[in-house]
């Protein structure tokens, strides 16, 4: 029997002998994976969409993705940052020249005239970082669509004195505009429960993606040199490295009899998810969380590059979501279609009423560690 954790995957090695294998440069590319039944149906509860629809616009998200890159080099210096917009089903960009939205259409995607470059509103980003922000300062992104720098303020502290003054000056630093949120956000770790993915001292965690060697997650989860613990109680092995706050991830290696393999547990919601890449998904596209508390959800993509104002101290370069979260599913795997995308870091909220969830990008902590994704 499968146990219902990502943790007792770990140890499955017969998923070699399945046909999972590590993907290689020499390797002919796989057919087309067909999305399950079970992601399809987790799109239409999470999302709102018919099966056609839920079909539909995976397909079209992946050609967004696949566009970004070309439609941003032929914007160049124009270029004010890009999104996946639903009602069309295309890649919006951002544009500061008439004759760069040309080149942009004829690379394929739709675009739309602004007044600041991305250039501009990450420099205005940038000059937040480097305030010290109260508590009732939720986050701060640049958002392309509105072409403007987003403050989020804890709806209950909008008039308290320190969050004024923070306002102040963070509309000096460039476009500004503020937001209110229902809630202060917080990180998703729990106390020990038993029978559920991985320990670290009395805290409970799940696991992001496999990586060769080991598994990346969340920075809060644990400290570099941390012993770790299955499900089981076995000891699976140690954070190698860790990062909290500023940043927020981690990764352990693996040893002991335990194996890695390239799979987002499903939870007997959906199907196991392999994945094949970690290519970005832009903002707008659906997104779907597997968490050892919560399970497997589905949402959108709501920002990137967002700076999240823990009570510990901030973390920067954060994608917000509309996935919902709640402790324990701290470090989990976000992914996109067969695309890793990031752990989960913290939010607001529940899976009850609803509420926002931000993830750390996989790609950045893959760059950090110089790890390679482990992929079918």
């Amino acid at each position: 029997m499968v146990r219902t954790g990502l943790s007792a995957l770990l140890i499955l090695g017969t998923w070699a002998a399945a046909g999972v294998t590590q993907a290689s440069a020499a390797d002919t590319p796989p057919a087309e994976p067909q999305a399950s039944a079970g992601l399809i149906s987790a799109m239409q509860r999470d999302l709102g969409l018919t099966q056609a629809q839920a079909e539909a616009r995976l397909t079209a998200e992946k050609e967004a993705t696949a566009l970004q890159a070309p439609a941003q080099k032929a914007a160049g210096a124009s270029f004010g940052g890009s999104w996946f917009d639903t009602a069309s089903g295309k890649l919006t960009v951002a544009v500061t020249d008439r004759t760069a939205a040309r080149s942009v259409r004829a690379a394929g995607a739709e675009t739309r005239l602004v007044e600041h470059t991305a250039r501009q509103l990450d420099t205005a980003k940038d000059r937040l970082d480097a305030l010290a922000a109260p508590s009732g300062i939720s986050s701060w992104h640049v958002d392309p669509r509105a072409n403007t720098v987003v403050v989020n303020v804890v709806a209950s502290e909008r008039r308290d004195n320190d969050v004024r003054a923070f306002l102040a000056k963070a509309r000096k630093a460039g476009p500004v505009t503020v937001k209110e949120t229902a809630e202060a956000p917080r990180t998703f770790a729990a106390g020990t429960v038993g029978g559920d993915p991985y320990y670290t001292g009395n805290v409970r965690c799940s696991i992001g993606f496999s990586v060769h060697g080991g598994f990346v997650t969340a920075g809060h989860c644990g400290q570099a040199g941390g012993a770790v613990r299955g499900w089981d109680g076995s000891a699976i092995g140690n954070f190698q490295g860790s990062s909290f706050p500023d940043n927020d991830y981690a990764w352990v290696n693996v040893g002991s009899g335990w194996w890695t393999v390239p799979v987002v547990l499903g939870w007997g919601q959906v199907s196991d998810q392999l994945v094949r890449g970690s290519n970005e998904a832009p903002i707008g596209a659906s997104i779907c969380r597997s968490g050892s508390t919560t399970h497997w959800h589905c949402g959108n993509v709501l920002a990137k590059n967002e700076t999240v104002n823990y009570s510990q101290g901030a973390v920067h370069q954060m994608t917000k979501t509309s996935v919902c979260a709640e402790p324990g599913d701290s470090g989990g795997s976000f992914i996109s279609g067969d695309q890793a995308q990031g752990v989960t870091s913290g939010g607001w909220g529940n899976c009850s009423g609803g509420g926002e969830t931000w993830h750390q990008p996989i790609n950045e902590i893959l760059n950090r560690y110089g790890l390679r994704l482990h992929t079918a």
